[in-house]
């Protein structure tokens, strides 16, 4: 139980981690840069999943994905294949759980960037976009690395909305969360001691990482 689930967890984490570094960012630039009709309310509906209970939030994404739900019945009845109780099922609740993490910490980092910086930088003939990864990106890396890192324990930790869309099936989709909440069920008090060890040293490394990037750099 413990090396299945670790693996499947490592494996959702992995790919949850790079799906929240991309959109998370990429959310981040858009509130932090843009001004636009209904900004606040795209951060207050990205933001929710953070104040929400996660079984609510898995509640509402079997809405959405489920095989009567408003994207999940017309891709069953396309596909014949539905998201939920499969390990993509994980990775998108992991995802949702964990990406406003990812965006609080980025748009912090970018707002934060001198705009006088990119403004001389499109004043010599950059894009916006060579702007973006030359000055706003490289001036920013620590909030967004810290982003990056606090959801990647998110979403390694992640539960409610899991057991809600994926379920907890041994092998397929059950994570380590779902496996020491299942060993202690069944009273295997052995294993829901290792996993969580397992799960409170990643914690303990994670926090340790956040706090030597949130210290300020020498000199400045």
């Amino acid at each position: 139980m413990i090396l299945q689930s670790l693996r499947l967890s490592l494996l959702v984490v992995s790919i949850t981690t790079v799906v929240i570094a991309v959109a998370g960012t990429a959310f981040a630039y858009l509130l932090a840069k843009r001004r636009f009709r209904g900004r606040e309310m795209l951060d207050a509906l990205l933001t929710l999943p953070m104040v929400l209970p996660p079984t609510v939030t898995g509640y509402y994404l079997i809405l959405l994905l489920g095989r009567r739900g408003v994207l999940g019945e017309p891709l069953y009845a396309l596909t014949g294949w539905t998201v939920t109780f499969t390990w993509v099922a994980a990775v998108i609740a992991s995802t949702v759980v964990a990406l406003p993490l990812m965006i609080k910490s980025a748009r912090a980092a970018i707002e934060s960037v001198d705009p006088e910086y990119e403004t001389a930088s499109l004043l010599m003939g950059k894009s916006e976009i060579e702007t973006f990864f030359r000055i706003t990106i490289p001036l920013a890396s620590k909030g967004i690395l810290a982003g990056v890192i606090l959801s990647f324990a998110r979403a390694f930790g992640e539960f409610g909305a899991t057991l809600m869309l994926a379920g907890n099936i041994p092998g397929e989709t059950q994570t380590m969360p779902l496996a020491i909440y299942e060993a202690v069920a069944g009273g295997e008090d052995a294993t829901a001691r290792w996993l969580a060890l397992i799960l409170t040293g990643i914690s303990v490394t994670v926090v340790y990482l956040t706090n030597r990037l949130s210290r300020p750099t020498p000199g400045r």
